[in-house]
């Protein structure tokens, strides 16, 4: 290059993902079956009508042109109308609904919106990795926060001990990713408790709720006060199998909305109205559509758990979401060596735990993205294993 790269690269990796994802494609296209345990991408469909939509709606004349910046307007009523049927919240959809290209997105653009260089931002010391990589782009700091080993809810002991006085955000997650940590009313009660006292604006990422979740889904934002200090973001990439669709959204008060949408504006020109209307269909899944996607996905996990119980591995059997979040047995010393044997030996990629932070070194992800019996697949292929004799 005959130019130096900028200042905020100099902190930022290319995503663990993105570099393990071309190992296992260059072992893929040397003939080897590379069973990908490890990418939370939904192989299952989403619902026919769904596709319908988008094919009938791409066919209406007029439709190929720049859409609002917020989303037609049966979309920001269908989110609602969604939200309102699913977690009992109410929200106005002409300002407290904003449309996304997918929540990702979103998170780029909170950060761009209400950090500034010198500023922190509240990161769980285990969570998804884009939230410490965007916050370091914008020229902040991420700050990382104790979660308790086993229920992964925040520590708030601890935290009313530090001086968070730089922070202005603070991500949080629930149910949790990687953990599959439940969320629960009492924690979203101390969580705004917490951000209005200490001045945060919570930003809750919600994109699990409907996946192998025993409990009715909650809102952070259907707690007292929490549109005073907190916005959520949302997906339909895994309630609804649209991951390559890119389409998510915020919810929150009209003012953190306007203040994210004059960033938003200055990146995109409105999402393509065929993805839009093929959205406002999803959301009228029925219970019953949701139903079978968590039957195939119990199904899974069963195999999962053969998986990790094959792997001397401790995992906890109530986890929510769709991957398996399993701590590896003592005498694997190193994650990094065991993660690689898997891949170079087994042809298997599991995701190792120290991704999403030092406190899941010892811990391995398992997706459930794969068919059953792909996963039990994997299974025999581990079976005649000593691992205890390996060295790794």
């Amino acid at each position: 290059m005959i130019i130096n790269t900028a200042d905020r690269l100099k902190n930022i990796r290319e995503y663990y993902f993105s570099i393990k994802l071309q190992e296992v494609r260059k072992l893929a296209s040397q003939g080897f079956d590379v069973i990908n345990m490890g990418i939370g991408s939904p192989d299952l469909p989403p619902s026919q009508s769904t596709i319908d939509a988008l094919c009938e709606s791409a066919s209406r004349p007029g439709v190929h042109g720049y859409q609002p910046y917020r989303g037609i307007a049966p979309l920001r009523a269908a989110m609602a109308a969604w939200y309102k049927r699913v977690y009992g919240v109410s929200l106005n959809p002409e300002t407290e609904v904003l449309p996304l290209m997918g929540s990702k997105e979103g998170i780029t653009h909170i950060s761009l919106a209400f950090l500034n260089p010198g500023d922190e931002a509240l990161i769980p010391e285990l969570g998804y990795p884009t939230y410490a990589a965007v916050t370091q782009m914008v020229g902040a700091t991420p700050r990382y926060y104790p979660l308790k080993e086993g229920s992964w809810h925040p520590d708030f002991e601890k935290m009313e001990k530090e001086d968070y006085s730089k922070a202005k955000i603070m991500w949080v997650n629930y149910p949790h990713m990687p953990t599959g940590a439940s969320s629960s009313k009492q924690l979203f009660e101390s969580i705004v408790e917490f951000a209005l006292k200490r001045r945060l604006l919570a930003c809750h990422d919600n994109p699990y709720s409907l996946i192998l979740n025993d409990k009715p889904p909650i809102s952070l934002l259907s707690v007292d006060r929490a549109k005073e200090c907190c916005i959520e973001l949302n997906s339909m990439s895994k309630s609804h199998n649209m991951a390559g669709w890119r389409i998510g959204w915020i919810n929150g008060s009209k003012e953190y909305l306007d203040e994210i949408l004059k960033v938003k504006s200055n990146f995109d020109s409105g999402m393509f109205y065929g993805l839009q209307m093929a959205a406002v269909k999803a959301f009228e899944n029925d219970d019953e559509w949701h139903a079978g996607q968590n039957r195939i996905y119990a199904e899974r996990k069963k195999a999962a758990m053969e998986f990790v119980d094959l792997l001397q591995c401790a995992c906890d059997e109530n986890q929510t979401g769709m991957f398996v979040w399993a701590k590896l047995p003592g005498h694997v010393r190193s994650v990094e060596k065991f993660v690689d044997y898997m891949l170079y030996e087994k042809h298997l990629f599991i995701t190792p735990g120290f991704i999403f932070g030092e406190a899941g070194r010892r811990y391995i992800r398992i997706s459930l993205c794969n068919p059953a019996e792909r996963i039990l697949n994997a299974v025999e292929r581990i079976r005649d294993i000593d691992f205890g004799k390996l060295g790794l």
